[in-house]
């Protein structure tokens, strides 16, 4: 068995720091780094993408809602064409950084409220796949598995990745448990960890009990949220101690 492990990073803002990459970035091989929409801004992303670098982790390109007081996690009612140049906009951003750090941006992971809405409107998934395949259609388009937003990349000529969460819950329907409800995050490392080998070794079961059929090609495991590095460690040791080897795509 072999799987990635990913984690969102780069999201501090400023003088206002989010996340524990310093010390989660160590723990897995891939990251999703944001844009400066959602999150983030020009120093953070240079030093995010430097840290990966030196940890060896696959560089990505984290693209969110132009929502800075949101955290991009609130629906917008932005037309196609609007996602589709934001998109492009936000991969050139962490694309250029990751040039002048000396690697290559390897792929591509919406956040928050986009990705909700492109795991299942199939017009903005293709406003998604477009804009990243006008950039680079080498390029990994990472979605939620089994969604609109795998089928619009897969129509688009691009490699894709399908994801799935360590530290969030699902329903019955392989959707995510909403933020809303208090039961929808696993924060602890422990529960992270059982669910990182339920989905390496498909066993995924959703919060009622039934069993999720979902190829997963990438694990997440959530920067922003406290204990971020910790479950990250939990998550990478109990994969390796199931025979899993973790590894970023390609």
């Amino acid at each position: 068995m072999r799987i990635d492990l990913n984690a969102d990073v780069g999201e501090s803002f400023g003088a206002w720091p989010l996340g524990e990459d310093a010390a989660l970035i160590p723990h897995v091989t891939s990251v999703n780094v944001a844009a400066g929409l959602h999150a983030g801004d020009p120093a953070t992303i240079a030093r995010t993408v430097a840290l990966a670098v030196r940890h060896g982790a696959a560089v990505g390109a984290h693209p969110g809602y132009p929502d800075l007081a949101g955290f991009g996690r609130r629906p917008m009612a932005l037309a196609a064409d609007e996602i589709e140049a934001s998109v492009l906009y936000q991969v050139g951003a962490v694309s250029a950084f990751a040039g002048a750090a000396g690697t290559a941006l390897r792929h591509v992971k919406p956040h928050g409220a986009l990705y909700n809405r492109a795991a299942r409107d199939r017009e903005a998934a293709n406003a998604i796949a477009a804009a990243v395949a006008a950039f680079d259609s080498s390029l990994v388009l990472v979605g939620l598995a089994g969604s609109s937003l795998v089928a619009a990349g897969k129509a688009a000529g691009l490699r894709v990745a399908e994801e799935a969460f360590a530290d969030r819950a699902y329903e019955p329907d392989g959707s995510l448990r909403s933020r809303e409800h208090d039961d929808a995050l696993l924060d602890t490392p422990e529960l992270a960890a059982a669910q990182a080998v339920a989905i390496a070794r498909g066993e995924l079961r959703a919060r009622d009990g039934s069993r999720l059929r979902l190829r997963a090609d990438t694990i997440c495991v959530h920067g922003d949220l406290p204990g971020a590095a910790a479950r990250a460690r939990a998550v990478r040791e109990a994969l390796e101690a199931a025979g899993v080897e973790v590894r970023a795509p390609g």
